[in-house]
C-alpha cells in the first residue's frame, strides 16, 4: 500500500512542481510567457498610438494646435472608461475576451480616425478619437487585473514585477519605433504598425485563463458605486491609489521638461526627448533585476523607498550645473519608476476584493493618466517662467509620501 502512495507523490510533484512550498498549475511559466507577451504588445502599441496620430494630424493638418487635440482626445476620455470597463469585466465571465474586443475597437477607432484625416471635419476626427480614448485603460490596468488568474499565488510577486517591465519596455520601445517609421516611410505607417501590435496581442487576450471568482451580478451603477467606495474606504486601497495619482502629477510634468533640459544642457530638445528611453532603461533594468532577486520588503516600503527616489532625482535634474548630472538623474528617477509601479500593482492586488479587481485596477490607470495631464498642463505655464522652479514643483513626489503617511494602515497580523 506504501508504494502506491510514493509514487502517486513523485507523480504529482512531476505535474504541479511546488514553488516555496506551495502548488503551482501546471504550464504556469507558459502561461505568464504568454501573458507577458501579450502585455508587452498591447502597452507597446499604447505607446505608439498617442505620438503616431500626433505625427499623423502635423502632417496632414498641418498645425501643431489642431494636431495636440487630436492627442488630447485619446487621453481625456480614459476618467471615464476606466471604471466602465473595469466593471465590465468584472461582470464577465470571461473577461479575456472583453479584453480582446477592447483592443479590436481600439485599433479599429485609431484606423476610422487616420483614415478620416483631411476628409472629414476636424471635430468630427477629434470626436472618434475621444471615443476611442474609452477603451484606454484596457491596455494597461485591463491587462493587470488578469494576472492572478495567470500565474499561482507563490510566483505572483515576480509576475508582477516582470508585469511592471512590459510598461518600460513599451514605453521604451513605442516612441522610438514610431519615430523610426514616421521618419522612413510616412507617420500613417507608425499608426499602421500600432495597429498590427494591438491585432497581434487580441488573440493573447482572448485565450487567458478563465477567473476562478463568480462574476459581479450587480448592475453597472450599482458596481460603479462599489467599487469607489472600495477604493475610498479601503485603507490600503485608498492610501495606494492617492499617493501614486499624487506622484504621476509630477511624472507629466517631467515629459513636458524632457525637451526643455535637452535645450539647456544638450543645445537640442531631440536630445532632451531621449531622456525618456534613457529613463525607460533605468526602469526596465530595475524591474527585471527586482523580478529575478526579489527583496524581503513589503511592496508598501518599496513604494515611499522608490518615491524618495524619484524626489531626490527631479531635484537633482532641477539644480544639476551639466548634462552628465540630468542623464544620471533621469536613470535613477526611471531605476525609481520602475518598482514603484511594481509595488502600486502588487498593493492593489492584495487590497482590492476579488469581485472588483478589475475596476480597481482600470479606474487606477485612468486617474493616473488624468492625474499626468494635470501635471502637464501646470508645467507648461510654470516652464514659461522657470524651468528649474518647474522640476523642482514636478518633486511632488514628496507629496505623494506626505499623501501616503496620511492614510492610516494597520500592520496585517501574522497568522498563526
Amino acid at each position: 500500500m506504501g508504494r502506491p502512495r510514493r509514487q502517486t507523490d513523485f507523480r504529482s510533484r512531476l505535474i504541479f512542481p511546488r514553488v516555496g512550498g506551495v502548488p503551482t498549475r501546471p504550464n504556469a511559466r507558459f502561461g505568464l510567457a504568454r501573458y507577458l507577451a501579450g502585455a508587452t504588445l498591447a502597452r507597446t502599441a499604447d505607446s505608439m498610438s498617442g505620438p503616431a496620430l500626433l505625427l499623423l494630424g502635423l502632417a496632414v493638418v498641418g498645425s501643431a494646435g489642431p494636431a495636440s487635440l487630436l492627442f488630447a482626445g485619446l487621453t481625456v476620455a480614459s476618467a471615464i472608461g476606466g471604471p466602465v470597463l473595469g466593471v465590465l469585466f468584472d461582470r464577465s465571465a470571461r473577461p479575456g475576451r472583453l479584453l480582446a474586443l477592447a483592443m479590436t475597437g481600439y485599433g479599429a477607432g485609431l484606423a476610422v480616425a487616420a483614415v478620416m484625416l483631411g476628409r472629414w471635419p476636424l471635430a468630427v476626427v477629434v470626436g472618434v478619437a475621444v471615443v476611442t480614448g474609452l477603451l484606454v485603460p484596457a491596455l494597461s490596468g485591463g491587462w493587470t487585473a488578469q494576472l492572478v488568474d495567470v500565474v499561482p499565488a507563490a510566483t505572483l510577486r515576480r509576475a508582477q514585477s516582470l508585469d511592471a517591465a512590459t510598461y518600460n519596455v513599451g514605453g521604451l520601445a513605442g516612441p522610438g519605433v514610431t519615430a523610426l517609421l514616421a521618419g522612413l516611410w510616412g507617420p500613417g505607417w507608425a499608426v499602421a504598425a500600432s495597429i498590427g501590435l494591438l491585432a497581434l496581442a487580441v488573440p493573447v487576450a482572448a485565450t487567458l485563463p478563465t477567473p476562478s471568482r463568480k462574476p459581479l451580478t450587480t448592475t453597472v451603477p450599482a458596481a460603479l458605486r462599489a467599487g469607489t467606495v472600495a477604493i475610498a474606504t479601503i485603507p490600503g486601497l485608498r492610501r495606494i491609489t492617492l499617493a501614486s495619482v499624487v506622484a504621476f502629477v509630477g511624472f507629466g510634468m517631467f515629459v513636458v521638461g524632457c525637451p526643455l533640459l535637452g535645450a539647456e544642457h544638450f543645445h537640442s530638445t531631440a536630445r532632451g526627448a531621449s531622456l525618456l528611453a534613457v529613463m525607460a532603461v533605468g526602469a526596465l533594468v530595475a524591474t527585471v533585476l527586482l523580478a529575478k532577486w526579489p527583496l524581503p520588503v513589503r511592496p508598501d516600503t518599496f513604494f515611499v523607498v522608490a518615491t524618495s527616489v524619484a524626489t531626490v532625482s527631479l531635484a537633482t535634474q532641477a539644480l544639476a550645473p551639466n548634462g552628465v548630472f540630468v542623464v544620471v538623474a533621469v536613470l535613477f528617477l526611471g531605476v525609481a519608476d520602475g518598482p514603484q509601479l511594481a509595488a502600486v500593482i502588487a498593493v492593489r492586488h492584495r487590497e482590492a476584493p476579488e469581485r472588483l479587481r478589475a475596476q480597481v485596477f482600470t479606474t487606477g490607470a485612468s486617474l493616473k493618466v488624468t492625474a499626468g495631464a494635470l501635471g502637464a498642463a501646470l508645467a507648461g505655464t510654470l516652464a514659461a517662467r522657470s524651468l528649474t522652479l518647474m522640476l523642482l514643483v514636478a518633486a511632488t513626489q514628496v507629496l505623494a509620501l506626505l499623501a501616503f503617511a496620511a492614510v492610516r494602515v494597520r500592520a496585517p497580523v501574522p497568522a498563526g
